[in-house]
């Protein structure tokens, strides 16, 4: 497996819970796990793999670590590495911009020569509207604690198993 960091941002613990989770099943130590205003390029540069967690708050925005993050991001040489997207977000509440910071992300980082990888068909979900979905796909896991964690288990192994790492 390549070397991966799960970097995160949560304000309520949702999303840092998610990012546990996810370093549980993919055997990735507590060392490379990374709440995202603590990150600086030294510190993603040895990694091939970089699952990016978010929560969305209000209409669609950022968790307010990841402006900062998102900057760290742009500075720091992506060229090459695999990247990927999870988040949490609500899909009845806010079911036009459900899980957006996703979207947000990978806008700002897209063309940064590295490899998106982890696509989630977007047809297993109830909202109307997110800017983390091309072409039918979600950029990443979108995933709703809120209204649907009965689907979070299965979601997360799905998107495990698409990840190829």
């Amino acid at each position: 497996m390549d070397k991966t960091a799960i970097i995160f941002g949560s304000t309520t613990g949702m999303t840092e819970d998610i990012a546990k989770k996810i370093a549980s099943q993919l055997n990735i130590s507590k060392e490379n796990v990374y709440e995202v205003a603590n990150i600086t390029p030294e510190i993603i540069s040895p990694y091939d793999v970089l699952l990016l967690g978010s929560s969305t708050w209000g209409s669609g925005e950022l968790q307010d670590d990841w402006y900062d993050g998102v900057e760290v991001l742009k500075k720091s040489d992506l060229n090459g590495k695999k990247i990927s997207f999870f988040g949490t977000g609500d899909s009845y509440s806010y079911s036009d911009t459900f899980c957006d910071a996703l979207g947000l992300i990978y806008r700002e980082i897209e063309s940064s020569g590295a490899t998106f990888i982890g696509q989630v068909d977007a047809s297993d979900y109830t909202f109307d509207e997110s800017v983390s979905v091309i072409d039918g796909k979600f950029v990443g896991l979108a995933l709703d604690e809120t209204n649907e964690t009965n689907k979070t288990g299965e979601r997360i192994s799905r998107w495990i198993k698409s990840l190829v790492i």
